[in-house]
This record gives C-alpha cells, structure tokens and sequence, in this order.
C-alpha cells in the first residue's frame, strides 16, 4: 500500500541545488552497485525480476553489460534502505513504481516515510509530523539526501554512454583531468 498526496504543497529539501544527470549517461553494474551499497547478485536479481531495470542499456544476451542511469542507481540504493528497514517486498514494488511516475524535480522534495508495513508519500514538514503523531511513521528517506549521496559516489566512478564509450563528468574542465577521467572509464 503507497499512500501521498501531489498537490502543490511546500519542499522538504531545496530542489534547486540538486543536478539533474544526463538521461544517456550509464553505469555498468558494479559501479552501480558500489554507489547502491547493493551486491551484484541483489542487482541481477532485482533486474531479472522487474524491480529496478537498467534504463540506458538493458542486457542482450551473455557476456552484455546492462548500463544503469543515475535514477536507477537513486532507485537501487533507497530500495536497500527500505529493505534494511523491513518493508516487505510487494510494499516496496508499490513505492518504486510510483517513484517512476515522478519527474527528477518531484523526487528532490519527498520524503518516504514508513511503518514498516505500508509506506507513505510525505511532501511536507507538516505531513511528517502527522505521520509521526498518527503513530504511522517510523522511519523516513529524505529522497533529497540519497540523490546528493548517490551523485556524490557516482562523481568519482566511470561512466559511459549507450555505445560503450567514456563519459567525463561535466565538471572536469582541465585537461589533465579530463584524461584522468577518460583512463578511468576503460
């Protein structure tokens, strides 16, 4: 059960100072992974079993490389924090399928707060504290927090393109480190 509400109301977070990440750019599973806090067989198992699906570059038969987007990667590590809290697991397929329908914006400002049996859909500080008296929340994920994280972890490790070829994060402006970057993602 998934429960909010999408009106108009006021940000938890300053959605203004997150980045949003190119769409294209991709990371083949073990960096996701390392960024995720997930192992690879969590990853496999979530991809094969439709939970989170790579969105840059699928898998295509043995030995292909399946390329995760930022927000899949944003997607896998708050499916770890909600598992770590014990939702079950149809509680939080209905929580991630939700999350898709939201743009990158929408995301930075929610709060997903929890019982452990249902999760909840908080855009407010006033929705939280009603939770919390309600005796319903129990835990919450700033969603806001995990996206800085995520980019955080994300800056330093490779990334590539749907054909494979290394991408060199916009904020490497020197040469030097531009090359850094390059030798990185091979």
């Amino acid at each position: 059960m998934f429960e909010g509400q999408r009106d108009g109301q006021e940000s938890l977070f300053d959605a203004g100072s997150l980045r949003p990440i190119p769409d294209h750019v991709g990371y083949r599973g073990p960096v996701a992974c390392a960024a995720a806090g997930i192992t690879y067989r969590q990853l496999d198992y979530w991809a094969r079993t439709g939970l989170v699906e790579p969105t840059v570059r699928g898998a295509s038969g043995s030995g292909s490389q399946r390329l995760y987007s930022f927000r899949d990667v944003l997607t896998l590590r708050i499916v770890k924090r909600l598992i770590d809290t014990g939702v079950s697991l149809p509680n939080i397929r209905a929580a991630i399928a939700h999350l898709g329908t939201s743009d990158g914006s929408d995301l930075a400002s929610l709060t997903l707060m929890s019982d452990g049996a249902s999760v909840y859909e908080c855009r407010s500080a006033d929705e939280v504290v009603d939770l919390v008296r309600g005796g319903q929340g129990v835990f919450g994920i700033a969603v806001g927090s995990v996206w800085r994280e995520v980019e955080g972890t994300l800056a330093t490790l490779p990334a590539e393109d749907p054909a494979g070829e290394p991408v060199v994060p916009v904020e490497v402006t020197d040469e030097l480190a531009r090359r850094r970057a390059s030798r990185a993602a091979v």
